[in-house]
């Protein structure tokens, strides 16, 4: 398709993009945007934060430059690639919730988790599920591919990263989607964990989906694999899917002390007994979110309903403050 295109067809295809901002001239564009593709690792802050079980994560900040241009790169292109249905992540209009209640009142639940997802994504795949000669002329697709990569892989930091890695695993949920409903098993993907659900044989699934991954040079991390039985409190990404959508009781225990102690000392003394130094109105913003995410989780819960009120008056009269 692209065989003949000009050189000057490619720059004004790579314009039409719309990938820079109005106010700079086209030749400013086309070397801007070669500059950092070919200087992609100047164009990043990295920095490691902690993870909830101790060990660190690695984010990759692009500049304000870059990332305004993978912002473009996610709207104008990327957005209109559709991914599969069993993927619950980075989509518009689905949540958390939407991802659990496919497992609820299930006999098994079986848990995986794919090892280091994002830095496993590599360069080859991302041009093959994005920006391939089929809808790009080579020289773009590869352009694009630079700009939304690091050391030739996904980043965790990137506006684009999320919708990519959903493109590059779309071939594989469809697969690992069609075997699971031959075999009435319920599948869904969000992000890098993959959960199925029903009366079936974790074993089988297992042997399936690590033969699936290694065609992407992906791996299940073995360390996180779990099988829940119907006895047993069963949680998706958070949620516990045994007969409901639910917040954890742990969760919804904190929230409870926190009222509490608001109710029984004021927000002020709670605050200065706690050694919290965030001032009152961020606190009260804070557990609204809270409150929020789990009314969002089951709107029937009455109880939370009532914490929502209570807090929206305090927030109200510390507005008024």
């Amino acid at each position: 398709m692209w065989k003949y295109i000009t050189k000057e067809q490619t720059k004004d295809f790579l314009l039409s993009l719309n990938l820079i901002d109005d106010k700079l001239s086209d030749k400013e564009k086309i070397n801007i945007l070669y500059s950092i593709s070919n200087n992609i690792e100047n164009n990043y802050r990295i920095f490691k934060i902690k993870k909830r079980n101790g060990k660190l994560r690695t984010i990759y900040e692009p500049n304000p430059t870059l990332k305004n241009i993978q912002r473009r790169i996610l709207n104008n292109i990327l957005n209109n690639k559709s991914i599969s249905k069993y993927a619950k992540a980075y989509k518009k209009g689905i949540c958390l919730k939407d991802n659990a209640v496919e497992h609820l009142n299930k006999e098994t639940i079986l848990k995986l988790d794919i090892k280091d997802f994002f830095e496993n994504i590599k360069f080859s795949d991302i041009y093959d599920s994005c920006f391939s000669i089929e809808y790009f002329p080579k020289e773009i697709g590869m352009l694009l591919t630079h700009l939304c990569t690091y050391n030739n892989h996904l980043t965790q930091g990137s506006p684009t990263s999320a919708y990519i890695s959903n493109l590059v695993m779309k071939e594989f949920d469809e697969y690992i989607g069609d075997y699971c409903e031959d075999n009435n098993i319920s599948y869904t993907r969000y992000s890098d964990d993959l959960t199925f659900s029903g009366n079936f044989n974790p074993s089988n699934v297992i042997k399936i989906v690590r033969k699936a991954l290694l065609k992407l040079n992906l791996e299940i991390n073995d360390d996180k694999t779990c099988i829940i039985n119907k006895g047993n409190r069963q949680t998706v990404t958070g949620i516990t899917v045994n007969e409901k959508a639910q917040i954890c009781s742990t969760y919804r225990k904190n929230i409870r002390k926190e009222i509490y102690y608001i109710k029984k000392f004021g927000i002020d003394s709670h605050l200065k007994f706690t050694n919290n130094n965030i001032t009152p109105l961020k606190y009260l913003r804070y557990l609204s979110g809270k409150i929020n995410y789990v009314i969002q989780i089951n709107n029937n819960d009455k109880e939370f309903l009532k914490y929502k009120i209570y807090i929206n008056e305090l927030l109200r009269e510390k507005r008024v403050d």
